[in-house]
Formats: C-alpha cells, sequence, structure tokens
C-alpha cells in the first residue's frame, strides 16, 4: 500500500534486484561532426546506387556521374555483411537486400505520394475548389494567388458518411512509435480502429514525401483514419481536400489537443482551445469540405485548472464534428498527474446524441477499459496510446477480459512480428534494417516498463507506477525488464544481427542514450 501511494510498482520482494552502477558518461561527439560524418558515409562503397543494386549492373543508374550514390559493385558486394536468416519479405533492393535470392513479391500498403501530385504541388498547380467554395461559404476570402482556377464551385450537400465507434477498440495516433508496422502489429493483436501518425497541414501541401508517408495504410487496416494538424481554416480545409482526393481514409481526425511547443508556437494542436473562433471556423471549413466523417482531439483546457472542453461540446456537433476524443488532461500537465476521467463523463453527458464522445488517458488494462464504459458513462469507447506502446497485447486482454501473464517468449514473438512487418515497410536492405532497428529500439523504450503479471503483489499494473529494477523469470524476461539502452540494442541484435560500427541510440522521449564507447 505504500508503494502503491507512491506510484512505485510492488514488485514481489524476490525479484527485486540492487540498482545497477551508473557507467562513467564519455564526451559526445557535435552535430556537425555528425553530419559530416553522415555525408562521407553516403558516398562510401557501403551505401550502393538503390538503381545499381536493384539491376546488378552499373549502367543501370540515370543520374550517371552525378548521382551521390556508390556504383562500385564489386566493392559492395565485397564489404556485404553476412545475409540474415529467413525469408526476404520484399524484393526491391537486388544484391543490397539482407535476404539476397529469397525475394517474395506482394503489394500490401496505399497512400503513397504519386511523383505527379508532388511536381504539381510544387508548382503550385493543384486547386481545391471544395474547400475554396466552402471557405466562402462561411466568410473567410483567400488571396487570388490560392483560389481556384476553375471558378467557383457550388456544394453539393449531401449526407455524410458515419462510423459507429461504439465498443470499438481504438489505437491513438502516437508520434514515431505509432508507425504502420506497429498499427499491423496491434490489428493483429485485436486493434478494432488505427489512426496515422499525425500530419502537419502545411508539410502536406508542400508535397514533402516524409510527411505524406505518415498516411501510409495497410490493407489489415480496415477502419482507418488520418490525424492533421493546423492552425488556420484554409490551411486545414486545403489539406483534407487533397488528402480525401488522394487518399484511401475511413475518417479525418484534427489534432486540437497537442502539447509541443513546436506546435502551440505556431497557433495549432492545443493552441485552438484558447481561440474558440478560430476553431470553429476551422472545423466547419474542414467539415464542408469532406464527405467522410471528421473527428477531433482535444485536451479538457489549456491552462491547469482551467477546463474549457465542456463549453465546446454542445456546439460542435453543430460545426460538422462526427465524434470528439477527449484526453483528460490540459495542456499545461502534458503527461504529470491522472486523467481526470471524472470530467471527461461530464462533457459525454452534456453532448448531444448526435456526438460520439471517446474517452483517453490512462487505460493500461481491461479493467480500466470495462470501468470508464460502465453505464452512465455516456462514452461511446476508449482510445488507448501509452498503454498499447507499452504492452500492444492490451486490445488481447481487453476482448478476451483477462489479464494475460504473458511469457518473454510470447513477447519475443510478437516483437518478430514487429519486425517482419517493419521488413516489410522500410526495405530489406542496409537502410531498411537499420531503420527496422531504430524504431523496434523506439518501442522497446516504451515496453520494458511492463511488469509481469506473475511478479506483481497487487494487480493490474497502473501506467503511472515506476518499476524498480528487478530481476524476471528467466534471463530473457530480465533483459526486457533493462531500462538500460544498451539492452535494447542486444534485444535488437536477436533479430536483425549486430549493430553497425559505431551505433548510437537515444530515445526521442527521453535521455537513455546508447552508443558503443560507453557500453563497450
Amino acid at each position: 500500500e505504500e508503494l502503491v501511494s507512491k506510484a512505485r510498482a510492488p514488485v514481489k520482494r524476490k525479484y527485486i534486484r540492487p540498482a545497477p552502477v551508473p557507467k562513467v558518461s564519455v564526451e559526445k561527439k557535435s552535430k556537425r561532426q555528425l553530419k559530416r560524418e553522415r555525408q562521407e558515409e553516403k558516398k562510401s562503397v557501403q551505401n550502393i546506387c538503390v538503381a545499381v543494386a536493384r539491376a546488378g549492373n552499373v549502367k543501370a543508374c540515370t543520374y550517371n556521374g552525378n548521382c551521390r550514390y556508390s556504383h562500385d559493385l564489386e566493392g559492395f558486394l565485397a564489404q556485404k555483411p553476412a545475409d540474415l536468416p529467413g525469408q526476404c519479405p520484399f524484393c526491391r533492393y537486388g544484391v543490397a537486400c539482407r535476404f539476397a535470392g529469397t525475394h517474395v513479391d506482394t503489394s500490401y500498403e496505399m497512400n503513397g505520394l504519386d511523383k505527379d501530385l508532388q511536381k504539381l504541388i510544387w508548382k503550385n498547380a493543384v486547386t481545391f475548389p471544395k474547400a475554396d467554395a466552402q471557405l466562402k461559404e462561411i466568410g473567410i476570402d483567400i488571396p487570388p494567388s490560392k483560389k481556384a482556377r476553375d471558378g467557383d464551385v457550388k456544394m453539393n450537400l449531401r449526407e455524410k458518411k458515419l462510423i459507429d465507434f461504439r465498443g470499438k477498440l481504438f489505437l491513438a495516433p502516437l508520434t514515431t512509435v505509432g508507425n504502420l508496422p506497429f498499427r499491423r502489429l496491434c490489428k493483429l493483436l485485436g486493434a478494432d480502429v488505427t489512426c496515422g501518425e499525425m500530419a502537419m497541414c502545411t508539410n502536406l501541401l508542400q508535397g514533402q514525401a516524409s510527411e505524406w508517408a505518415l498516411l501510409r495504410r495497410h490493407s489489415s487496416e480496415d477502419l482507418f483514419g488520418v490525424q492533421v494538424c493546423g492552425a488556420y481554416p484554409d490551411m486545414v480545409a486545403h489539406a483534407v481536400e487533397l488528402v480525401e482526393r488522394e487518399c484511401r481514409v475511413d475518417f479525418i481526425d484534427i489534432n486540437m489537443g497537442c502539447p509541443i511547443d513546436i506546435v502551440v508556437n505556431k497557433g495549432a494542436g492545443s493552441a485552438l482551445l484558447t481561440k474558440p473562433a478560430r476553431m470553429q471556423n476551422v472545423i466547419k471549413a474542414a467539415a464542408g469540405t469532406m464527405e467522410n466523417p471528421l473527428t477531433v482531439k482535444v485536451r479538457t483546457g489549456y491552462f491547469e485548472g482551467k477546463n474549457s472542453v465542456h463549453s465546446l461540446v454542445s456546439d460542435i456537433s453543430k460545426w460538422g464534428v462526427s465524434a470528439i476524443t477527449i484526453h483528460g488532461r490540459t495542456r499545461q500537465q502534458r503527461y504529470s498527474k491522472l486523467a481526470d476521467w471524472d470530467y471527461i463523463y461530464q462533457c459525454a453527458r452534456q453532448a448531444p446524441d448526435d456526438l460520439q464522445v471517446v474517452g483517453n488517458g490512462d487505460v493500461f488494462s481491461y479493467t480500466d477499459w470495462n470501468e470508464h464504459l460502465k453505464d452512465g458513462s455516456n462514452l461511446s469507447t476508449c482510445m488507448i496510446a501509452r498503454g498499447a506502446l507499452i504492452k500492444p497485447w492490451i486490445f488481447t486482454e481487453i476482448k478476451e477480459q483477462r489479464h494475460w501473464d504473458i511469457s518473454s517468449g510470447e513477447r519475443l514473438e510478437i516483437s518478430k512480428d514487429f519486425v517482419r512487418f517493419g521488413l516489410q515497410h522500410w526495405g530489406s536492405d542496409k537502410k531498411g534494417v537499420e531503420t527496422t532497428r531504430y524504431f523496434l529500439l523506439e518501442w522497446l523504450s516504451y515496453s520494458h516498463r511492463y511488469i509481469p503479471v506473475s511478479l506483481l503483489d497487487v494487480i493490474p499494473q497502473r501506467l503511472n507506477w515506476r518499476p524498480p529494477s528487478y530481476f524476471g523469470r528467466n534471463d530473457l524476461e530480465t533483459l526486457m525488464a533493462s531500462d538500460s539502452a544498451a539492452d535494447w540494442v542486444r534485444l535488437s541484435e536477436m533479430l536483425l544481427g549486430p549493430a553497425p560500427a559505431g551505433f548510437t541510440f537515444t530515445p526521442k522521449h527521453k535521455s537513455n542514450a546508447y552508443d558503443r564507447a560507453e557500453n563497450g
């Protein structure tokens, strides 16, 4: 009871181990030095031209002498590491593939950025007739350079498509770790609804390939949405029209709750909570442009102790929103303190019948799920975010109504599935393997916080509990429980082979880091 009151995980005493001795830090390389090394590495024999590798012929590259990558095919093959065991999940990389000779052709993704469209975007030659007509309808002026060249377009008023979220297991849009391979994994483990990572409207409208990659969808994602974020009605309306025109999506979500400074300082994300009039115009502009359902994700308010979303709930459906997700914290709270579910229930009870309310915050077990969806909560469903990062099998637990005492072997098999999906998505050449390794490590930086059910004196585990240093039931479970980035790298090497010489890793969300010099 004392441990729980201090948010310390009550691990059984026999599994507790002494805290590791801190390692001596070493001098880090500067960002400029690392950038220079990356540029030099790009020109080395290790980085073979993709066209040359695919064809196995140095004449295949159309850039001739202007190519930035190596054309030394013999030199590349001489230094290429031994192939990884298993079958190749992809076949676009020719001799560069780490599974050479076992290629399997498969097509499984959609929503890619077409090169011709990208060129039109760069030339500012894309028109937005629906968005401009809707912006004119709500009284927002568009600069002449941005207006559609086809003249005024009269909007056809039609019934929007409907989605029933009630009772469905909803995986939240998650930055970095909520990538396509991870969403495939969650679908495999029972998720019903998935949503892509947050994409900035400005970057989409500039044709940035990296931003459009966030919209990609796997065929297994049968109920899929994309999440966009923008500060102004014309920007958001143009982005959603373009996305709906070019991509296959079931709904589009506008992020109005992101607390990150770089987003808020641009007037987007949770900054919109302080500007209700602009928020209304953004929603009306997007909703009037779309045929698919529009959803929004918000926090309870901007300032701590000053919840404000309840004042918007009764009107937001009139603006065109089909569902609203409420994260039970303010912007200033970030992820400190527990989510305020009583306030989420209050908002749900105030919502009109045609607005679905989705609760979000700290769902980490099937008992949490049951508690939040009990009679009287008025919620349609719950969105699961960090709980899925730490244990993606939470969807299985909810569907089977049990606390799964999952073994380390079963967790390793789940990691293997992620690696397989990663190699199919990012590729099976050297770059694809290392990209898969990076995102696997980002996921492991969350999943190590899971404590097996048998090791706890009190179940279920709570999301805010800080795990002590402990021994697992076997060596693999102990390794999976480590908060050391060096141990996460060792786990990645079990699945993807040795990490490259000089490999470094620092998770985006915390300071735990790994490099060869520091960890030996």
